[in-house]
């Protein structure tokens, strides 16, 4: 094929038919997002992504195995399956040989095992050019024996999917496979194997409707189309026209249906990374800086503050947030989204990092740092759907065996009439309900307030720590005053009698450990006092490195027995 080197014709978005006429037509494609000529080669170069408007070429199963597999790593299972015609479909074989002959592929998926970023895994690769990636029998069969595999050798399983649905032509034998290959997974699931599942353009029936959207964590390539039926039969159903960017990736993200949006560009990076996350349970290293040397550099200020004082500096913007101390402690962090159901709810912020080399479970109520991103954080006060994305990452992280980290930080669950009607309270209590007896080590540190039923949502840990200038209370002082003393004025007055903070509590034992601010939590001093925290995070976790699950559930309920 000639190569031609870029032109200003390019740059400049000329694409006359005169200009188009000098080149050769195996050079040039047309996007049909933006409708601009563009040259091929760039759009290799580029992922397979128009370089002008951001569009996401679909992929061959061949091609992406090439981009995502380690080289002459992959290896081909099942080739040689053969489909059936259950329905005896006029046309139906004579269609799927001419297919086979023209796209030098036997069905629509691709299975085998090969190495992403050197670690073995078990990889299916559905390719849309092949009955529109419809399941049938063999495609159906083909995951469901990789998947067993993989359960057999202990593996991951990645699974890329794009595809219309059942195959129609194969009736009820093609429905079945949606029950066979998420049976597989349970299987697989229940071995604590690790299964990501990614969603490309389209995945739409009955693939979404089985093993898409069964993934320990899911993500999506930008602009996807994902949805159960398609758009122009809910659309036909419903006699409505459907908003612009219903079904898209980005929408699932917001509707909290999937974890992530993963861009080609860093996708093999990424996938190698929780790949990595979700392998063997590795040593627990020790803490790189002594806590003395950088102790030795900071000045400490002495104050003495009232209640109400460390009330205000508990709530004030100056205070570094969950996000501040996650990004000083752990390492790579990544972030999961959403509660499966309805909503990614932002004022919870939860996902995956290290701890000096060990993978944890990070789950953060998140105020913001101004007005707007306050509001986007709706000030940090949880709706349900926040709750239940805290504890399917808690449930996550059991699985694996990963400790959990939780950042407390809120003047309390959100209170309005829509987290009412989605069960507010229920969300509290099943989190309580569950946290009880999860077989990982917990830990709960309560970085600025600690409101009510809304903090202990996520404060049901091995170990309660409080910053110094954190507060932890039954309620805010606003509240207590205007329930006891019908005059919310007298807030400040409330504060003092409330024993409310961490020296109080500590009296009290209602919390486990005091992290020292030197002077009040504030950029300058934020290094020093994520030193601390790591060091004493580091000793929580060596203390409970061989306790069985049954010793970390026993000695977690036998702590609030004590209450």
């Amino acid at each position: 094929m000639l190569k031609f080197k870029k032109t200003k014709y390019i740059t400049s978005g000329i694409t006359t038919n005169s200009r188009m006429a000098d080149f050769p037509k195996d050079v040039w494609m047309k996007c049909d997002s933006c409708s601009q000529m563009i040259l091929k080669e760039d759009v290799v170069d580029n992922h397979y992504v128009c370089y002008k408007c951001g569009k996401y070429f679909r992929l061959r199963a061949k091609t992406r195995i090439k981009f995502i597999a380690d080289e002459g790593s992959f290896v081909s299972w099942d080739d040689d399956l053969k489909s059936t015609d259950p329905l005896n479909f006029p046309g139906y074989e004579e269609k799927m040989e001419a297919l086979k002959s023209k796209l030098k592929i036997s069905d629509a998926v691709l299975t085998g095992k090969c190495k992403i970023g050197g670690k073995e895994t078990v990889i299916c690769i559905m390719d849309g050019r092949f009955m529109m990636g419809s399941m049938g029998y063999v495609v159906g069969e083909r995951i469901t024996r990789a998947v067993e595999q993989a359960t057999q050798q202990k593996l991951p399983v990645v699974i890329f999917s794009c595809s219309g649905g059942a195959r129609m032509q194969e009736g009820m034998v093609s429905l079945m496979q949606m029950a066979k290959t998420s049976m597989a997974l349970k299987e697989h699931s229940k071995a604590g194997l690790f299964y990501l599942s990614v969603l490309t353009d389209p995945t739409t029936g009955g693939v979404t409707a089985s093993f898409a959207m069964l993934g320990d964590i899911i993500l999506a390539e930008p602009g996807a189309l994902v949805g159960f039926a398609g758009p122009r039969v809910i659309e036909q159903t419903i006699r409505q026209k459907l908003p612009e960017g219903f079904q898209r990736s980005e929408f699932l993200l917001e509707q909290g249906l999937i974890d992530g949006i993963i861009t080609r560009e860093n996708m093999v990076d990424e996938i190698a990374n929780l790949l990595e996350i979700h392998s063997s349970k590795p040593k627990l290293n020790d803490i790189v800086k002594p806590l003395d040397e950088i102790k030795s550099n900071v000045k400490v200020k002495a104050e003495k503050c009232t209640t109400w004082e460390k009330v205000e500096i508990a709530r004030s913007k100056e205070r570094p947030t969950a996000l501040d101390y996650i990004e000083d402690v752990f390492d790579d962090f990544y972030e999961l989204h959403g509660d499966r159901r309805a909503y990614d709810d932002t004022a919870i912020i939860g996902g995956i990092g290290h701890f000096c080399g060990r993978a944890v479970t990070i789950i953060a109520q998140q105020k913001g740092r101004n007005t707007k991103d306050n509001i986007y954080r709706n000030f940090a006060m949880p709706r349900p759907e926040g709750y239940v994305k805290a504890l399917r990452l808690m449930k996550q992280a059991e699985r694996f065996n990963r400790p959990i980290i939780c950042f407390i930080d809120t003047p309390g669950a959100y209170c309005g009439m829509d987290a009412e009607e989605h069960g507010q309270g229920q969300a509290i209590a099943k989190n309580l309900f569950e946290m009880s007896a999860l077989g990982v080590p917990i830990l709960s540190i309560v970085i600025g307030e600690g409101g009510s039923g809304g903090a202990l949502a996520l404060g049901v840990g091995n170990e309660v720590w409080m910053m110094e200038n954190a507060t932890y209370s039954v309620l805010s002082p606003e509240g207590f005053a205007s329930i006891l003393w019908k005059d919310a004025s007298r807030a400040s007055e409330a504060a003092s009698v409330m024993k409310m903070t961490a020296s109080d509590l500590k009296e009290l034992k209602i919390i486990d450990d005091i992290i020292e601010e030197t002077s009040p939590a504030c950029e300058e001093n934020l290094r020093i006092i994520c030193q601390e925290m790591k060091s004493k995070i580091h000793t929580f976790l060596k203390k409970r490195d061989n306790k069985s699950a049954q010793e970390i559930i026993s000695e977690r309920q036998k702590r609030f027995r004590a209450f």
